[in-house]
């Protein structure tokens, strides 16, 4: 059936199933012995009207789609392309057709993929399309991290601006980024903020700025938990318990800092005068890092680590309390040592259950505050000391017009500065020049031009013509991708001398980007939403079931995953890391949880593990474990399916309404979690998802649900072996590593549309497919390095064209 019409062709491949045969997109053709006569370049297989009309056609719409109206002659003229990708996708993982239907020889498969393939690729590579236009704002994180680098004010004003929705697995996506008028109301306000503390001309009066140390709860009466070792790389080296923040000193003064000690009551949310102690030290204007600490202890007594109370007896300290020195550090420095006491006896009781520690810092002031300081934020901005009226004038456009081309990401013109000078000529005339620059400032900051990502097109340009986009806009694009900032002077003059285009140029800057401190946005901003991290904090695990789970636990397991994503990313590893790795990172805290020995201290580093480790890569970390698992108990269903989703870009159907709950127990007995789901899925409706994902999960049966290693689960030996829809059978992580290497290009190209629609803010279609294939084969031929995929999206025409939008 050449360029003809396809009587009832086939999606019945639309149900996943995800172990059949699997035919990898690489860019070998099958060779002519495995290719069917039939296959000519012009038109399929035969295999197509065999195997697939009998379901997907305007009588049955198997899955609610016929594909009746689908001709081959529609690959020469860009026609149904989601359809045909559709095909695509489930014909070459082997998908379809379903396993208990007639299935076809795989030289029929390999060359209807082959062809199907080819025949995409070539009409995209003919055919240059970028997609949607989109115009986006600014999501809070990006406006933060903006303001931070446009006047070197390092502060983050993210929390101070509600949060983004998400779309697509990601919350920098154009199409949710909406604005309103109570959003607006928070811009003008955060604006006003960040203005009166760059400038420095923010109110004298003294405030109090509090934060509250991330440590744990009160344990079964116990008090808070301190234990004797460094809490953070912010504070001194052998110090233990306290914490550190970071703080913004408005003016040179003297700042009180005020701790709140933990009592060991029962319970730990007073805040009485009793326990609360203060000093005044002198401070700088800028960011610092504040810190309290104690003094880590040689041979600490580690009995009063064990003592738990019950409602009945309270064990109360017999010995005097101790004075134990507390350190106030700034940056890093000891600025003076306060003497506290071991504990206090209150009405409330107290236990000497746990160590003195820090639950709170304030930080008060300034008092008797100095002249105006000189900070970095007052030196970006401050360009120039005018004297005159005159002279004024044309420094605050000098100044203005610097802002606002670094803010505006292009060069400004006079209709950019007129506004900015009109209201700096107002607040100048009702008060003083740097009041006008203030003004002028904060003006800049809610502006449409700082606020959201703007593009142009050229004058004349016919909707729906693709042109590229220019200097600027692609500094814009590659800055806010890499860095999730605005582009630095290096790009911008870049830029002006219109040469960030040059492919040797542009290269040069990506490596120059993803080695800058800046690039951790990728691990924070894009790896924190593809893996789900940014869940960790909120998993709340049960105590009762997990006493072990701690606060220095939680972060460790967060620091391991992005520590190793960060590492990859950093030092072009391969992506094959994620799936199979023979190291990772952990500290002592993290180390014991693993069983690993041979690791002491707090500070996280790289470890070697052994060959035989079921910890290497993603799916051996706990944060992952924990972030899909319940606080009290592991979820087969929730693990298999991140894995289909994140790994494999093959997410099952949404489950229908009025899904029943697993049940527990029966007859009187617990059921493991094989037993519950065997139960759930004699319900038909049920069958076709969890056919896909739970075998997946069961292979991580033996990690509970915060990433520890078990044998057991309800008093019965654990089975973590799987069976996989075409048969395959494994067991174990060690098995479940061995299915994804198998699929290692499956998991690149779903890896590369991950990234690719962070970078481009935006949903991919099916049109993007062939730039996805192409990103991903590169990848492979490259050893599937890493920064081989960021490079093939900064190159990739999604990333360096754009449509001009239909009217």
């Amino acid at each position: 059936m050449t360029g003809g019409y396809w009587p009832r062709y086939a999606l019945a491949f639309a149900a996943l199933a995800l172990g059949a045969s699997v035919v990898t997109h690489s860019q070998d053709a099958p060779t002519a012995s495995s290719v069917p006569a039939s296959a000519s370049p012009n038109g399929p297989p035969d295999m197509i009207g065999d195997y697939c009309g009998r379901c997907h056609n305007d009588d049955d719409r198997v899955a609610g789609l016929s594909l009746d109206d689908l001709r081959t002659a529609d690959l020469q003229w860009g026609k149904h392309v989601e359809e045909w990708e559709k095909v695509l996708r489930r014909v070459s993982l082997g998908e379809m057709p379903p396993l208990n239907k007639p299935q076809p020889d795989a030289a029929q498969r390999a060359a209807f993929v082959w062809w199907l393939e080819k025949s995409l690729d070539d009409y995209a590579a003919a055919h240059p399309d970028p997609g949607r236009a989109t115009i986006r704002r600014l999501n809070r994180v990006e406006y933060a991290n903006a303001v931070r680098d446009l006047l070197a004010l390092k502060i983050d004003m993210s929390r101070e601006l509600p949060q983004d929705n998400s779309g697509y697995g990601f919350d920098n996506i154009a199409d949710v980024l909406s604005v309103s008028p109570t959003l607006m109301d928070r811009y003008i306000a955060v604006a006003g903020k960040v203005g009166r503390m760059a400038t420095g001309l923010t109110s004298r009066k003294p405030f109090v700025t509090s934060y509250e140390l991330p440590k744990d709860g009160s344990i079964m009466n116990g008090g808070r938990p301190a234990y004797n070792e460094q809490a953070s790389d912010d504070l001194p080296l052998g110090s233990r318990g306290g914490g550190a923040f970071t703080y913004y000193a408005r003016h040179d003064g003297t700042y009180e800092i005020s701790g709140w000690l933990n009592a060991n009551t029962n319970n730990e949310t007073d805040r009485l005068p009793e326990d609360k102690v203060s000093v005044r030290v002198p401070m700088k204007a800028g960011a610092h890092v504040v810190g309290l600490s104690f003094r880590r202890r040689l041979a600490p007594e580690e009995s009063v680590q064990t003592l738990r109370n019950d409602l009945d007896k309270v064990p109360m300290p017999t010995a005097a309390p101790q004075m134990l020195p507390m350190d106030v550090s700034i940056d890093g420095k000891v600025v003076k040592t306060v003497a506290v006491p071991s504990y206090r006896l209150s009405p409330r009781y107290a236990q000497q259950n746990y160590p003195r520690d820090v639950l709170q810092i304030d930080v008060a002031g300034p008092f008797a505050p100095k002249g105006m300081a000189r900070t970095p934020s007052r030196d970006r901005i401050f360009l120039c000391n005018p004297k005159g009226e005159a002279a004024q004038t044309a420094c605050a456009r000098r100044i203005l017009g610097s802002l606002a081309r670094r803010a505006y990401r292009r060069p400004v013109t006079d209709a950019d500065l007129a506004p900015l000078m009109r209201l700096y000529a107002a607040e100048r005339a009702r008060s003083d020049f740097e009041h006008g620059i203030e003004a002028g400032l904060e003006a800049i900051l809610v502006s449409p031009h700082f606020l959201f990502l703007v593009e142009g097109d050229p004058k004349g340009n016919a909707p729906g013509s693709v042109h590229p986009v220019n200097n600027y806009e692609l500094a814009s694009r590659l800055s806010f991708f890499l860095w999730s900032s605005i582009p630095d002077d290096i790009l911008l003059d870049l830029a002006d001398k219109g040469q960030l285009r040059d492919e040797a140029v542009l290269d040069a800057q990506v490596t120059r980007m993803l080695a800058d401190p800046k690039a951790q946005a990728l691990t924070t901003n894009f790896a924190g939403q593809w893996l789900y991290l940014r869940n960790l904090d909120q998993q709340r695990p049960d105590i009762s079931v997990f006493p072990q789970f701690d606060a220095r636990l939680r972060s460790a397991m967060g620091q391991e995953t992005a520590m190793f994503f960060s590492y990859v990313l950093r030092t072009n590893r391969s992506l094959l890391d994620f799936i199979s790795a023979n190291y990772s990172f952990m500290n002592q805290r993290l180390a014991d949880h693993y069983g690993i020995g041979g690791v002491s201290g707090p500070a996280m580093r790289l470890v070697s593990l052994p060959a035989d480790s079921n910890r290497g890569g993603l799916l051996g970390q706990a944060s992952i474990l924990t972030v899909t698992s319940y606080g009290n108990h592991t979820s087969v269903v929730k693990r298999g399916k991140w894995i289909l989703d994140n790994m494999l870009a093959a997410a099952p159907p949404p489950p229908p309404p009025d899904v029943p709950a697993l049940k527990e127990m029966r007859d009187g007995r617990l059921l493991t979690a094989r037993e519950q789901l065997e139960m759930h899925r004699a319900d038909p409706a049920c069958t076709g998802c969890h056919v896909k994902m739970d075998p997946l999960g069961f292979a991580l049966e033996n990690f509970d649900a915060i990433g520890g290693y078990r044998r057991m689960d309800a008093g019965q030996a654990i089975d973590a072996s799987a069976v996989l829809p075409d048969g395959t059978k494994f067991a174990g992580i060690g098995g479940l590593r061995d299915v994804l290497m198998a699929r290692k290009d499956q998991f690149t190209a779903a890896f590369t549309e991950r990234l690719l629609t962070y970078a481009l803010a935006r949903g991919l279609t099916g049109r993007d497919m062939p730039m996805v294939r192409g990103i991903s084969r590169a990848a492979a031929a490259d050893g599937y390095r890493i920064q081989t995929i960021v490079r093939g999206i900064v190159k990739s025409d999604a990333f360096l064209l754009r449509k001009t939008p239909q009217s």
